[in-house]
């Protein structure tokens, strides 16, 4: 049986036990799988003596010709049910509504399935039950984006805050934490909380949280602004915009 939930990054990343409603076949309570009216008993088949085979001889010029295959009465069952159970019409079994708590563990990825063994379609002729397969749908999160076992997100600072540096607070798997950017921060610096990410599924450990700055640039500006800026790169020289690693090599760290 495939059944599906849906769950939030945070539940993925911490672990979650959630109800499952599907729909199963299970022995039909009235007959006991057998699919004969309760007081009767399915009897050998006429037709095939109860083997669930017939033969068919065939007579040629070449010869005689046997060939052998399921009993068209039976189906190959070997007996047949003369009165059928009015619940399941000789069936032997029934769909019912079931609700299963399934634990999704930490670390799950979107689109993997849970198995849950025995739960499912009850066998034919008192054969076993099948498994439950569950799909798990992780929910995208407009906080987070995640690659693997790591997370990543981004942070908004003005140019002045990029320049002077500053404490913001950003929010993690975690919870909210305050977070140091330098003086001097460029846009696609990336702030790494190591041990903040996903759990490994079934293993130890957790990956990373990277923190992507980016720098806001005014679209406005008063004329006091303007003219405040303008003095600045006046006074600007080529020490003040002293050169870094650049743009890609700090995008391409983000996803070591």
């Amino acid at each position: 049986i495939a059944a599906e939930i849906e769950i939030e990054l945070l539940d993925a990343a911490t672990g979650v036990k959630r109800a499952v409603p599907f729909e199963v076949a299970a022995v039909c309570g009235i007959c006991n799988g057998s699919g004969a009216e309760p007081g009767t008993v399915p009897i050998a088949c006429p037709t095939c003596g109860g083997a669930g085979r017939v033969q068919q001889i065939t007579e040629s010029a070449f010869g005689r010709f046997v060939r052998a295959g399921a009993c068209p009465r039976c189906q190959g069952q070997g007996v047949v049910i003369e009165k059928p159970c009015r619940t399941c019409n000789g069936g032997g079994r029934v769909l019912e509504e079931r609700s299963l708590d399934v634990d999704v563990p930490a670390g799950i990825h979107d689109g993997q399935r849970i198995r849950i063994s025995g739960e499912g379609h009850a066998g034919v002729d008192g054969g076993g039950a099948g498994d439950v397969y569950v799909l798990v749908r992780v929910k995208p999160d407009e906080r987070f984006a995640r690659e693997g076992n790591d997370v990543f997100s981004t942070v908004p600072v003005t140019i002045t805050e990029a320049a002077l540096g500053t404490t913001v607070t950003v929010p993690t798997l975690d919870g909210e934490q305050e977070i140091e950017i330098a003086a001097g921060a460029q846009p696609g610096d990336v702030v790494t909380l190591r041990g903040r990410g996903m759990p490994v599924l079934q293993g130890r450990g957790r990956g990373d949280h990277r923190i992507l700055v980016e720098v806001r640039v005014p679209r406005r500006l008063s004329p006091e602004q303007r003219k405040l800026l303008e003095d600045f790169a006046g006074s600007a020289d080529e020490q003040t915009y002293a050169a870094a690693d650049g743009f890609f090599g700090r995008i391409k760290s983000a996803f070591r």
